[in-house]
């Protein structure tokens, strides 16, 4: 028994196998799961799921935080577990099932789920599963590695599944920051002023007669795996340092910039990499998911505090800085992610936000999510809640893909997850636009100049021109505006001819 991890003696015998455990969800239940990006994720009870559904009918509805590590959301797809999934994943067979139509998939900004479940606008679960380092002497629930939707799941449900982790560390305890907002209408303030400040609980208060299973887990969260900064990641980088070193000299930013966040994935990890070499100091962050470079800046002495809701890190990196967590500890917080993305508290505390386009196009609207504007890549995570409400709105990529067939930068964005109005600065390794203030002929005239690519620079000129021709406040050729993602699709190259 592991007494020291689950400190309250009533909950011992509720101690039990997976299996057991997962037996306690039944076919058709609404299901939630702690995970956020690959951390903190419940493990034993899923693939108990999993094996169940290999030999007798189950489906369940699936609300996590964010995506889910071990191939998880592969194994739950593929096994037909998963009749709804939301609100954000990143698994190439679940992305499959969802274009297919065999898993309804609700796309949803990440603040706002566990919003619409509290009013009752979105089913809560029936059971939620939470993979915790330790149970406390009340019987409330000490996350792991994120705390994304779990604690507000937790609160919801009527009975509860607690994966104490043994992978973790019981040194986890105090990392969190568990605030959940009151009821509307009479809800007050969010009492968040400073990026490290804390508002709330360290640990998930439940009435521990609802924790109605503890399975004890000997998984591992899965290693991130972003890619190391390279030539373009470091140029996009490095047009930024540019540009918010231009912001400070003309007083528009302070010295430290103000409180950033940094979408998840590798070229917006390796562009925060970046500002190691950078003559910023005394950062802060205000983000999701804390990603490599976060501690790439913490051992630089760049960075004084981080706020996030995860800790998602590469194998070597999450080796060094969980095995020697007490150094960082005390300059990191984790939250519930409707606070960490809540958009009043972005919007006051003045977040530089940088998130990451498939695609823009040439008035600036930002496609996030949708490739050929039909197929779900991986979904809309934070990024609007951030872009909407960010003192500067940034949002990056690479000005090509897939050898130079894909443009990052088109006529018309053939989905928009970002409108125009949203975003402040696009950067690809070509150079920076900055919109502000710009009318959209404006705009279009600084994205083709500064961002675009050379081998597809001049066909935009030309489209531009020809659009103006015809006129209208944001000039288009309707009948050609997706003309790129049809040869892309038919021939193979954005700019083949017939």
């Amino acid at each position: 028994m592991h007494t020291e991890r689950i400190r309250l003696a009533s909950l011992h015998d509720k101690v039990m196998s997976a299996a057991e455990a997962a037996s306690l969800i039944e076919d058709g239940m609404t299901v939630g799961m702690s995970g956020f990006a690959c951390a903190g994720d419940a493990k034993a009870v899923p693939f108990a799921l999993v094996e169940r559904a290999s030999r007798e009918p189950l489906r369940i509805s699936l609300v996590t935080g964010a995506s889910l590590g071990n191939s998880l959301d592969k194994h739950m797809a593929e096994s037909g577990l998963l009749a709804r999934r939301m609100p954000f994943q990143a698994d190439p067979a679940l992305r499959k099932a969802i274009n297919a139509g065999e898993v309804m998939f609700i796309d949803q900004h990440l603040s706002e789920t566990v919003e619409q479940m509290r009013s009752h606008q979105l089913k809560r679960p029936d059971i939620t599963v939470i993979e915790a380092v330790a149970i406390t002497e009340d019987g409330h629930i000490v996350p792991s590695a994120s705390v994304g939707n779990s604690a507000n799941l937790a609160e919801f449900a009527e009975q509860v599944i607690v994966e104490i982790s043994l992978r973790y560390g019981s040194n986890l305890e105090g990392l969190h920051d568990i605030y959940i907002p009151p009821h509307r209408p009479e809800r007050p303030p969010i009492p968040l002023v400073s990026v490290d400040q804390r508002i709330g609980n360290t640990a998930i208060p439940i009435d521990p007669a609802r924790i109605a299973a503890i399975v004890i887990s000997e998984y591992s969260d899965s290693p991130s795996k972003v890619l190391p900064a390279d030539a373009d990641t470091q140029a996009i980088a490095n047009h930024l340092i540019g540009f918010f070193a231009n912001e400070v000299e003309h007083g528009r930013l302070p010295r430290n910039l103000g409180p950033l966040q940094v979408g998840v994935g590798s070229i917006a990890n390796a562009v925060m990499a970046g500002l190691v070499d950078s003559p910023f100091e005394n950062l802060s962050m205000y983000s999701e998911v804390l990603q490599d470079s976060t501690f790439e800046l913490f051992d630089a002495g760049k960075l004084d505090f981080a706020s996030g809701s995860a800790i998602v890190l590469s194998e070597t990196r999450g080796a060094q800085v969980f095995g020697d967590f007490e150094r960082y500890k005390e300059r990191l917080v984790l939250r519930p992610q409707e606070i960490s993305n809540h958009p009043e508290v972005a919007r006051r505390l003045g977040i530089i936000g940088i998130n990451t386009a498939l695609e823009f196009d040439i008035y600036g609207n930002v496609n996030s999510t949708h490739v050929g504007g039909t197929h779900m890549m991986n979904g809309i995570g934070g990024s609007g809640d951030f872009a909407r409400n960010a003192q500067l709105a940034i949002f990056v990529t690479k000005s090509i893909a897939k050898d130079g067939a894909i443009s990052s930068v088109v006529p018309m964005v053939s989905h928009v997850d970002h409108t125009e109005h949203d975003v402040d600065i696009l950067v690809t390794e070509q150079g920076l636009a900055d919109l502000r203030g710009l009318a959209p002929r404006e705009r279009a005239r600084v994205i083709i100049d500064n961002c675009v690519h050379p081998a597809y620079r001049e066909a935009l000129s030309g489209y531009f021109a020809a659009a103006c021709e015809r006129g209208g406040q944001t000039p288009h050729l309707l009948e050609e505006a997706l003309s790129w993602h049809i040869n892309l699709d038919k021939r193979g190259h954005m700019l083949a001819a017939d």
